[in-house]
């Protein structure tokens, strides 16, 4: 009986331990969706055309279009385009429906070479267990989870791709880096007659000055 009551206490003991562990999120309010974004190193302006995830259960989800990148344009006077930018940022989008992404591929425009890349990227288990621990636990510095788990891709000029993943901190890690290759259809695939999106005229006058940093991402 005394055997009983010492089990029965201890399993009492280890319930309410783990009921108030202040980094645990499972009650936290959280997205059931992960999201995908994309940046692009400062002035090197570019334009998403289309992006496709395959998520673990060999599904895909395709979605034209995924925004502007490189549009940052930082008044430092220095070269500010080499290398990634400090913050790893981009418009957030939900990829609804999916499971956690096997492999990503995007077709992008890059405008200030110009040319126009495509690329199938695979996402390691890496980030997919880092993904999911960012929604599972609460970061020590401020005892908050993220509402959704978060990859970003960085795309550069070069063809150059870093895939980025946030953790429960909401600090950037990268976790894999790939080699696009060259659209030999050009952009909107040979449908808009050659035409790339427009520059502006702060990346003109950076590239004018600087040039276009290859090998620095």
């Amino acid at each position: 009986m005394m055997k009983k009551w010492v089990t029965l206490i201890g399993l009492l003991f280890l319930g309410g331990c783990q009921a108030t562990d202040p980094l645990s999120a499972e009650h936290d309010p959280h997205s059931p969706w992960w999201s995908i974004a994309f940046q692009g190193p400062s002035y090197m302006l570019g334009e998403v055309e289309l992006r496709i995830v395959e998520d673990i259960n060999g599904q895909f989800f395709r979605r034209p279009g995924g925004g502007s990148i490189g549009t940052a344009t930082p008044e430092d006077g220095t070269e500010s385009a080499r290398g990634w930018p400090r913050v790893i940022a981009g418009s957030v989008m939900p990829v609804t429906g999916a499971a956690l992404p096997k492999r990503i591929f995007v077709r992008w425009q890059s405008v200030v070479e110009p040319q126009t890349y495509k690329v199938w990227v695979d996402i390691p288990e890496q980030a997919r267990e880092i993904m999911r621990i960012s929604i599972s636990r609460r970061c020590p510095d401020t005892l908050r989870s993220p509402y959704r788990a978060s990859l970003i891709l960085g795309l550069a000029p070069g063809g150059v791709v870093q895939v980025w993943v946030r953790d429960s901190c909401h600090d950037a890690i990268k976790v894999a880096r790939a080699q696009a290759e060259v659209e030999p259809l050009g952009p909107h695939l040979g449908k808009s007659n050659g035409h790339y999106y427009p520059q502006s005229e702060k990346s003109k006058r950076y590239i004018e000055r600087y040039g276009i940093p290859y090998g620095s991402w």
